[in-house]
């Protein structure tokens, strides 16, 4: 047993903020969260003085199938602009020094998704930073379907001259792909189980089944008023919806907010796309967060290091955010997202013992530092 003594324990749970706070930790769970706890037997680390939050979630990442020093990649398979059968579980390398940098910069558990190169993407897991072995790691598969609209199929294809070359083709690429999953379940629904009637099996339409039947959310890469487009689409065929990246969503605080849909924000200081990445708002989700919309901040791994989230938290602080509701985005909101929030996200009694302890408070102090990441109760990083 693990008893970390006498810190600022930011706890994303209906606790708040405890002062002088412990938590004791045993078989990688948290067993207690609280103020002057008893143990025996256990190793106490003192941590007074320090913070401590949950561990850090990214909500939208690509560690892991992205060689930084290569430069080859397994997240984007772009042999057609819908490729909703594949698993991005079978293109991440679980030794890939990504997952190092996580550790030392406290991102616990990264949302993995393929890449955006493809209108419909495929399947998207959340997975630890560390671990015993790779399934091990596996906090939820799937836990969402990845697509994107905008400039990156339209960037891949329209060389190609290949449908999607516009936004146009984009549309019409979704409107297909859900009619056709649509009429895939009707026909499954009328065999009622007889082999000789049920529709040739398709693995892209069953990924796109559990959407339409909400297991999973549709995770789309979107910009301005895509949208809007997006919006419709989920009115009209029910799905689950997360906004991923989402600059320009100050421009339909009432549309988002109305629709159910979860935003995931960011990355700041990546590239700006003309006509529909052009509005950098950060601001944008302290306002949605009031309006009861889930919210996230994400870094697209490797295509920021890591540490920059909590740079971007930093930035969400500075145009008036709350700290705490703050950190709730990089921490309990995208594992609510994700749908993984009965293991992560909070520090509360039978969640996963994943910690980072920083000297000061992140998003707030410009410069402080994670002294120590856990990831089930292991030390998985810890400054010199």
């Amino acid at each position: 047993m693990l008893h970390l003594k006498n810190a600022k324990v930011y706890t994303m749970s209906d606790a708040h903020v405890i002062d002088h706070c412990d938590i004791l930790i045993e078989n990688g769970k948290i067993k207690e969260v609280g103020r002057s706890l008893h143990s025996k037997d256990a190793e106490i680390i003192d941590v007074s003085g320090k913070i401590i939050i949950p561990g850090i979630v990214d909500a939208h990442s690509h560690v892991g199938t992205f060689n930084v020093t290569t430069n080859d990649q397994n997240a984007n398979d772009l042999t057609g602009p819908n490729s909703s059968q594949l698993d991005i579980y079978y293109g991440i390398d679980p030794d890939s020094k990504s997952f190092k940098d996580c550790c030392r910069d406290g991102i616990t558990t990264s949302i993995i998704a393929p890449g955006s190169g493809n209108a419909i993407c495929g399947l998207v897991l959340a997975m630890k930073s560390a671990g015993k072995t790779y399934d091990q790691r596996i906090v939820k598969r799937p836990c969402a379907l990845k697509a994107a609209m905008g400039v990156n199929p339209k960037g891949v294809y329209g060389p190609r001259d290949q449908l999607p070359v516009s936004r146009l083709g984009i549309s019409q690429l979704f409107i297909d792909y859900f009619e056709n999953v649509k009429e895939y379940m009707k026909k499954k629904e009328e065999a009622k189980g007889d082999p000789e009637k049920m529709p040739p099996y398709n693995e892209g339409y069953e990924h796109g089944q559990w959407v339409l039947e909400r297991k999973i959310p549709l995770k789309v890469h979107a910009y301005q008023h895509d949208m809007m487009s997006l919006l419709r689409w989920k009115e009209e065929y029910g799905f689950d919806l997360t906004l991923d990246h989402a600059f320009g969503a100050s421009d339909f605080y009432d549309e988002i907010a109305a629709s159910g849909a979860d935003v995931i924000w960011g990355p700041l200081s990546g590239p700006l796309f003309g006509g529909e990445g052009c509005k950098v708002d950060p601001e944008c989700v302290i306002e949605l967060d009031k309006r009861g919309v889930t919210c996230a901040i994400m870094t697209d791994g490797p295509v920021l290091h890591p540490y920059l989230i909590i740079t971007q938290a930093g930035e969400v602080v500075r145009h008036g955010g709350d700290v705490e509701s703050v950190l709730k985005m990089i921490t309990l909101n995208p594992a609510k997202i994700a749908r993984a929030d009965d293991r992560i996200g909070s520090i509360e009694a039978g969640k996963d013992a994943d910690l980072v302890v920083f000297d000061k408070t992140p998003a707030l102090d410009t410069d402080a530092k994670v002294e120590m990441t856990m990831i089930d109760g292991e030390i998985v990083y810890q400054s010199k």
